[in-house]
């Protein structure tokens, strides 16, 4: 999933297709601070009651600190409300360029990052998976001429092919679309700045200034002014402007780009899966920003008075670098995952995803491997506002072989706004697919600088299932990954009779039918049950 994507920008009315996870309309103009903690009882929203579990369960109770692996584009892990919350390798000494812990990977003092190299070179950019396979049997096949003449084994790339050209050429034409539009708009904006500082001799000119501007002026100074009307009439501005360029801007140059490949950077063999090793150990990485959101989610200090409250108060947070502005590659995710499960994480998060996965083998052995280690893995569902019990969403709890992954929970989006708009637009969903929805729509949470941001995509939803998930393994640490799954899924709240807005149809549906519990989370409520299980076994 493209990190931007994923952070979800709002502009032009996109979001009603894949490219914009868009945040909700509603009559209030902000989501309420710190949501997502919230209780419906108590404040209207339908947060996961974290304050409440706390205020009335978790007093006086004793935690103990888990181990959550983050598996994204990097963490700030100097960032003011995630000091003393970041996991640190006291195997390892550090720098001294020795494998001290003999895990494969030197002077891994916070975790490691997959993307990059020796010398510190790390890869930000990145394409989609689509143009990496196009590309690759594009060499092979574009003059193809006869295809009956192929061998079944060529015959089946051959398809692929042809699946995988169609795919990348929809691609293309939804950029086509709306890119050129928003590029343009934003280099006229830009044009129409410059010319207006000149003329009001001053950079922060306001409306009434514009309103100066009238029949007598130049042409020029009435198509700038225009300019600026028309960003105000859209209800955008400048800041949702660049990062739309910016996102459309890195699709052209390098998602969609038959000819870029970043990977030798690395210096790895990408088809040699066993391999590991690769990288370095700057697990910030050159765009922090949203594996940093993520990691506050779960794990921002609820005891200062800085900033955000995460929803786990005992976490350290191990910073896995696998996620590129682009689509991440399976053998980074399939290392990233063992080297969570061999380094004592309990709980992975995975706030990322693609529409095909070529070496999936790797990740599904990978899946397995953690699994028998007793990994949680939570799994954001993605942000194309599709049914995944259809459309595909790697990584899956599905594997090759038709098993499944036990201890895996899938992730959709909900949001502050009440019903119908209760479930984000953005969100995918699937009656099969999808185990349940969780706060994902406007989340203040930290950024790379010690700032913080509302960020909106299920890629913040996961987290909060993950928080939870490690407020149960810290407060009852004798639970297992399959007890906390089912008490995370048999404690979400239903809403009987609720119709809420599909995701991209528009329709008006049973809220019950997009995930398989019909339920949002609820941290008071699994923590309850918690509760209820650690007395019995103890009365026993």
């Amino acid at each position: 999933m493209n990190v931007k994507k994923c952070i979800l920008l709002s502009f032009l009315g996109l979001a009603s297709g894949p490219l914009f996870a868009q945040m909700q309309e509603s009559s209030a103009d902000k989501a309420p601070l710190n949501w997502f903690n919230l209780d419906y009882q108590e404040n209207g929203v339908r947060g996961v009651s974290t304050e409440k579990a706390y205020r009335e369960i978790l007093n006086k109770k004793k935690s103990h600190a888990v181990i959550v692996a983050i598996i994204d584009s990097g963490v700030d892990i100097a960032h003011e409300d995630l000091l003393g919350r970041i996991w640190k390798n006291e195997k390892e000494i550090p720098g001294n360029g020795i494998d001290d812990d003999k895990n494969g990977y030197v002077d891994d003092i916070y975790g490691w990052d997959f993307l990059g190299n020796k010398n510190g070179q790390d890869i930000d950019k990145e394409t989609t998976e689509i143009t990496r396979e196009y590309a690759r049997l594009k060499k092979v096949f574009e003059n193809t001429q006869d295809a009956g003449s192929l061998t079944p084994k060529m015959k089946a790339d051959y398809d692929l092919y042809l699946k995988y050209k169609a795919k990348y050429e929809e691609k293309v034409k939804e950029l086509e679309e709306q890119g050129p539009f928003v590029i343009k708009l934003y280099e006229k904006y830009n044009e129409s700045k410059q010319l207006l500082t000149t003329y009001f001799n001053k950079a922060d000119f306001t409306r009434e200034d514009l309103a100066k501007i009238n029949d007598a002026s130049s042409d020029d100074l009435k198509r700038a002014k225009r300019i600026f009307e028309v960003l105000e009439q859209m209800g955008q501005n400048e800041e949702k402007l660049k990062e739309a360029y910016d996102y459309f801007n890195s699709q052209y140059k390098f998602a969609i780009n038959l000819d870029y490949n970043p990977r030798n950077i690395v210096g790895d063999d990408i088809n040699n899966l066993k391999e590991k090793g690769y990288g370095n150990n700057e697990v910030k990485g050159p765009d922090a920003r949203h594996g940093t959101h993520v990691a506050g989610i779960v794990a921002a200090n609820r005891n200062n008075s800085l900033g955000v409250e995460g929803v786990c108060n005992d976490v350290k947070i191990m910073v896995l670098r696998a996620v590129p502005d682009g689509d991440e590659r399976d053998k980074d995710v399939a290392n990233a995952i063992r080297y969570a499960a061999e380094n004592g994480a309990s709980i992975i998060n995975m706030s990322f995803g693609k529409a095909i996965s070529p070496q999936k083998t790797a990740v599904d052995e990978a899946v397995k491997f953690a699994q028998a280690k007793g990994v949680l893995f939570i799994h954001a569902a993605g942000n194309e506002n599709e049914d995944i019990d259809v459309n595909d969403n790697f990584p899956t709890r599905k594997y090759l072989d038709g098993k499944e992954a036990e201890n895996w929970i899938e992730v959709g989006a909900s949001s502050w706004v009440s019903p119908p708009g209760a479930v984000a637009e953005f969100s995918n969903y699937g009656h099969k697919s999808v185990d349940v929805f969780a706060p994902g729509v406007d989340l203040k949470s930290t950024v790379v600088g010690s700032k913080y941001e509302d960020l909106s995509g299920t890629s913040m939803a996961a987290p909060v299932v993950t928080g939870i998930a490690a407020l149960l393994k810290s407060y009852y640490p004798e639970l297992n990954a399959a007890q906390i799954k089912k008490i995370i899924l048999s404690s979400a709240l239903t809403l009987p009779g609720t119709k809420v807005t599909q995701p991209g149809s528009g329709e008006l549906v049973d809220f019950g039918s997009l995930s398989s519990t019909g339920g949002i989370v609820n941290a008071y409520e699994a923590v309850k049950m918690a509760e209820n299980m650690h007395a019995g076994h103890h009365s026993k």
